[in-house]
């Protein structure tokens, strides 16, 4: 019995030791990385994480990213990016050790990450043990993950607020529950900096090739702006950055009985409120157009949000609303009494899309748009790859009176090659990946320096530790000034300037 009481006390020791000296490890690695973003938030998280590190980019600072989203990539100095594998495809918050320490061989000057935990007491660890960013980002809060951090936004909003960093900076575009991140970020002594996303034109929008958000862009220039890169090089970066696998597309094809048809996949919109900003946008934009038919993808585990998207039916005034997947009923039966005859239930736990694709195609119009919403998984794959083997119209609405042209993304995969997704999209994807990523490598004047990011107060100007003004009057376009960073860069490598705080959103 003592062999045993010896064997285990070592046992122990030996595991002691080895977590502290991992752990060493993985702080020399995260300090020598100067500034550090991590992006957190329920909607858009992947594309804000990819505007900023091509921004960041734009300004010929070496930086490095990696995303969660739809498919995990770590994506390289030279914008070049690859798969993040999973061991058995399970995704685990200590695959951000990894990252940081492959990170670390580049010795970038920005590491740009996404938050990919969603329990809170876990966006807490990955925060203040894994990450320690020097500029959060908090995007937006939303109507999901409501189990997890709910049940109510407000409680949505302070579980997002546990990866905001201690004495640091936070940026967020979220105006409705300002004042709840206000009084994290007080608790926090964390600059919360609003970035009002009036202050990007149409015009600077119109620059992208893929679809994106105002508050997305407003957020990744004030990143840039913080970390001291001019605007103009900032939105070239982002221009020339490669889209998420899950960004906001549309494509056309020809149905074998020849109609054409408009098909936009917002599966990765999986709340309410995104899913309708997603389609309107399509709609102002003329990307989509009417007659508009919407499919829902119900999946047995997502009960409340298949629900959710039968809610939000009046507000699209579709023609026709398939509903595809187990329980059909669970869509179905939420949608108002009125639009419920629209309704056509094509579902089933295991129907293919052979048997319910033909169904779908043969109520659509002549010229009409199809919409997906919901889950991607189970019977959503299988309608993504029926229609990647269908025909593309080559002769899309680009001089069409009647459908103004819009930005239209080229088919590439949405999906992660390490899960079980559509190999037709995933060929697609693989293909895209082999072209040459442009990088604009234009030096920006520095005339202030940002240093290692050891803990410390970087507070703006005026402001006492803990405290904050109140914000009053309508918000304000960010309104940086030249401030350095107060922490000593131990490598003597250039460093940037940081930002006050602009103007405040009113309290709702």
């Amino acid at each position: 019995m003592l062999y045993l009481y010896f064997v285990l006390l070592t046992g122990g020791v030996f595991l002691l030791v080895a977590g502290i000296v991992e752990q060493r490890r993985h702080y020399a690695a995260l300090h020598s990385i100067p500034a550090r973003v991590l992006v957190n938030g329920i909607r858009g998280k992947s594309s804000i994480t990819r505007l900023c590190a091509g921004a960041l980019r734009g300004g010929d600072m070496v930086t490095v990213a990696k995303t969660t989203g739809t498919a995990a990539r770590f994506i390289h100095p030279d914008a070049t990016e690859e798969p993040v594998y999973r061991k058995f495809g399970i995704a685990n918050v200590v695959e951000q050790i990894g990252i940081v320490r492959r990170a670390a061989t580049y010795r970038p000057d920005a590491l740009v990450i996404e938050c990919m935990a969603v329990m809170p007491a876990l966006q807490e660890v990955n925060q203040s043990k894994l990450i320690r960013s020097t500029i959060g980002v908090l995007c937006n809060v939303r109507e999901d993950h409501l189990a997890e951090m709910g049940p109510t936004l407000d409680d949505v909003a302070r579980s997002l607020c546990r990866s905001m960093p201690e004495n640091g900076i936070c940026v967020t575009a979220e105006k409705e529950r300002f004042h709840i991140l206000q009084e994290e970020a007080d608790a926090r002594n964390c600059r919360l900096v609003y970035a009002d996303p009036e202050t990007v034109t149409d015009e600077e929008l119109r620059g992208f090739s893929w679809f994106t958000f105002k508050e997305n862009v407003a957020i990744a220039l004030v990143v840039a702006e913080l970390l001291g890169v001019e605007r103009a090089v900032a939105l070239q970066g982002m221009y020339d950055a490669p889209p998420d696998p899950g960004v906001l597309s549309v494509e056309r094809y020809l149905t074998p009985e020849g109609k054409r048809l408009a098909f936009a996949n917002v599966f990765a919109a999986n709340d309410p409120e995104s899913t309708l900003m997603n389609i309107n946008q399509l709609l102002d934009l003329g990307a989509v157009h009417r007659p508009l038919n919407v499919v829902i993808n119900c999946r047995p585990d997502r009960v409340e949000r298949n629900g959710q998207m039968g809610e939000i039916i009046p507000d699209l005034k579709p023609d026709n609303v398939f509903v595809i997947g187990h329980p059909a009923r669970s869509a179905i039966d939420a949608i108002p009494a009125q639009w419920r005859d629209r309704a056509v239930d094509l579902g089933g736990e295991r129907r293919s899309a052979d048997d319910f694709m033909p169904a779908l195609l043969d109520r659509l119009a002549a010229d009409s748009s199809l919409v997906a919403i919901g889950n991607i998984h189970g019977q959503g794959e299988e309608l993504l790859e029926y229609l990647a083997e269908l025909p593309v119209d080559d002769g899309a609405p680009a001089d069409d009176a009647q459908h103004p042209a819009a930005p239209v993304s080229s088919p590439a995969a949405r999906l992660d090659p390490f899960a079980p997704y559509p190999m037709a999209y995933e060929e697609r994807y693989q293909a895209t990946r082999t072209q040459e990523i442009p990088v604009v490598s234009m030096p920006v004047q520095r005339s202030a320096p940002y240093g290692d990011a050891a803990p410390g107060p970087y507070a703006g100007p005026g402001r006492t530790p803990g405290r904050h003004p109140e914000p009053a009057g309508p918000p304000q376009p960010y309104a940086p000034h030249q401030e350095a960073w107060p922490h000593d860069d131990p490598h003597g490598r250039p460093r940037y300037p940081a930002a006050d705080g602009g103007g405040l959103p009113p309290q709702p």
